[in-house]
């Protein structure tokens, strides 16, 4: 009787250290082509809302790289401080409703993130609905 509860116990902890993880924090972004580690995306929540910024690239050869490409407020900014992910609200345990922007096109995109493990994100960035688009995984940088 008391493997059992200790087995509830064990999974009840591991199930509430996932979920209390959530998305906020810093990832790193693997670049789809390569599988190397592209750049460090910090998530953070503001006025309830979840966004997430560069906040360090990776490859010293680009780390003054501009957003050529994008268009508006975004235009010709350095890609290293930019917000990418913007205006996502929590619905269950994915977080939607808001954009995500590609500074290699300058597209925006519509987004989802969910916490896949402990330490995998789950991205998708897709147009219209959600099955035209793309996932990526990030990893949770330590």
């Amino acid at each position: 009787m008391y493997k059992l509860y200790g087995i509830i116990a064990a999974v009840l902890f591991t199930v509430t250290s996932v979920s209390a993880q959530g998305v906020l924090g810093k990832w790193k972004t693997i670049d789809d082509n390569t599988g190397e580690a592209k750049s460090i995306v910090e998530i953070y929540e503001q006025d309830g809302k979840v966004y997430g910024k560069i906040s360090e690239i990776l490859n010293k050869d680009r780390a003054d790289a501009i957003c050529t490409e994008c268009e508006g407020a975004d235009k010709d900014k350095p890609i290293q401080g930019l917000v990418i992910i913007r205006g996502l609200e929590k619905d269950g345990d994915e977080y939607n409703g808001g954009k995500i922007l590609d500074p290699e096109s300058g597209t925006l995109y519509k987004c989802y993130i969910e916490l896949e493990e402990a330490n995998k994100l789950k991205v998708r960035g897709y147009v219209g609905f959600s099955l035209l688009g793309r996932t990526q995984y990030w990893l949770r940088a330590e």
